[in-house]
């Protein structure tokens, strides 16, 4: 008997549901009550949040095919502007026919002109007596396209009075969507962090057919006590599961040990591991190259693991930026001239510098500078002629979390602070030299 029940689907199909969306049985039962009967007119809009890999896309795109509601699914992503974003939606309604699997190009430039297309295609495709849904994956994306988008999304089922269903799906809460203005309300839904024993047994889901699902469970509960403080992305546990299994199994291979024999197995794969949690996201190489690079262990001069993105260098005028905006940072406006001029003249110390001559700049912390001076410096200490192409003032970045506390970052070099141009810039505060190489651009930048 199904957790699920609906009296317009049949109970195998409410079976294999299950089966497809381990431990998201409660927003899935959420998700049927809402959507009602094929012809039941469902909420206009209904916005789905939850931190990334929690399962909102495949449980909403599982959801519509297994019942085989007619769907629209849309990655705001990729359509990147309001255009590209109506039209994707007309072609992809328009293949929702047998006929036509590929829809043709519908040219839409207004929010006005999309109501007036889909009301015909509605028409066209048959589709008056059942519900039609929306899906806009990554729908934070809303937020920076034209003010009349997001509302006019929400209000899609009045507008155009046809049986309509928007659904969002986003990463952030509504409460960060909510224009000024005033718009209808979504029906909110929550999907939380799947838990250590969602995990489990969603891992557990997957073992190879060739071996036992006991001597799998086992693997993935080890791997997860060794990942789960670090990694509790889904996606990415499926694929160090997938990655390392093979080095799991070797002395059941090698008959060295049994399935049960967990500590001589756990022994084996300890040291593995480690290495690998030091390249938990990154995917610098493929799967097969990590595999050939654990076999090839012996070989001397090898890299180990995954450790080369210590090793990568900064592009030519990245590093003189950053080495520029270090300089800024640790020296006072006032000794620039002292240092990039060579005919500077003689300059008298101050009792200002006599008396601070002992004291270490990092001990007194970065200094605001501003970006005129940033790159003066630079076109100092750069050998040949520097133009001030977009290409070197794109490289000083204007990202950050709070004004109040910049979030400064190796690349972009810089952060402003709230991305006002005449405002102080401000360097790393964490030690440069840790993401600086200087061997190629050979500058002694002092270092003890």
């Amino acid at each position: 008997m199904p957790n699920f029940e609906h009296p317009e689907y049949p109970e195998a199909t409410l079976l294999h549901l299950e089966s497809m969306v381990p431990c998201r049985e409660s927003q899935v039962s959420s998700l049927l009550s809402i959507f009602g009967e094929r012809q039941h007119f469902s909420f206009p809009s209904i916005f789905i949040y939850g931190h990334t890999s929690s399962g909102k896309t495949y449980v909403m795109q599982t959801l519509l095919e297994t019942l085989e509601l007619p769907h629209v699914f849309v990655n705001c992503v990729e359509c990147f502007t309001s255009r590209l974003l109506l039209e994707e939606i007309l072609t992809e309604l328009q293949s929702l026919s047998s006929e036509n699997k590929h829809g043709s190009h519908m040219p839409c430039d207004t929010f006005n002109d999309f109501v007036r297309l889909f009301k015909q295609e509605i028409i066209i495709q048959d589709l008056q007596n059942q519900t039609v849904y929306i899906v806009l994956d990554k729908a934070e994306q809303l937020r920076e396209m034209e003010a009349n988008v997001l509302p006019g999304f929400l209000r899609l089922q009045e507008m155009t009075d046809r049986n309509v269903t928007v659904v969002f799906l986003s990463e952030i809460v509504w409460e960060l969507f909510r224009p000024n203005t005033g718009c209808l309300e979504p029906f909110t839904l929550y999907f939380p962090d799947y838990s250590i024993g969602n995990l489990q047994k969603i891992l557990s889901h997957y073992h190879p057919p060739e071996y036992s699902a006991d001597f799998y469970a086992a693997y993935i509960n080890i791997l997860l006590g060794v990942f789960y403080t670090v990694c509790r992305d889904l996606k990415e546990l499926r694929h160090l599961a997938a990655l390392n299994f093979t080095k799991y199994c070797e002395p059941v291979v090698r008959g060295e040990a049994n399935e049960r024999d967990t500590r001589r197995l756990w022994k084996n794969i300890e040291s593995h591991l480690k290495k690998a949690m030091q390249t938990v996201y990154l995917r610098e190489i493929s799967s097969s190259q990590w595999e050939r690079i654990q076999q090839d262990d012996g070989e001397p001069g090898h890299l180990k693991g995954l450790s080369a993105h210590a090793h990568v260098e900064l592009p030519y005028y990245s590093k003189f930026l950053l080495i520029a905006a270090y300089l800024a940072s640790y020296n006072p406006a006032r000794t620039d001239k002292r240092f990039f001029l060579k005919h500077h003249g003689k300059i008298k110390k101050t009792n200002f510098l006599k008396k601070h001559e002992k004291t270490s700049n990092h001990l007194l912390g970065p200094k605001p500078f501003p970006l005129d001076r940033l790159l003066a410096i630079l076109y100092s200490i750069v050998d040949n002629k520097v133009a001030p192409t977009a290409n070197i003032f794109s490289q000083c970045g204007t990202c950050y979390t709070d004004w109040k506390e910049p979030c400064l970052l190796p690349v972009p070099l810089m952060n402003r602070s709230a991305g006002v141009l005449f405002l102080p810039w401000h360097i790393l505060p964490q030690e440069t030299k840790d993401h600086l190489s200087c061997d190629t651009p050979a500058f002694n930048l002092g270092w003890s």
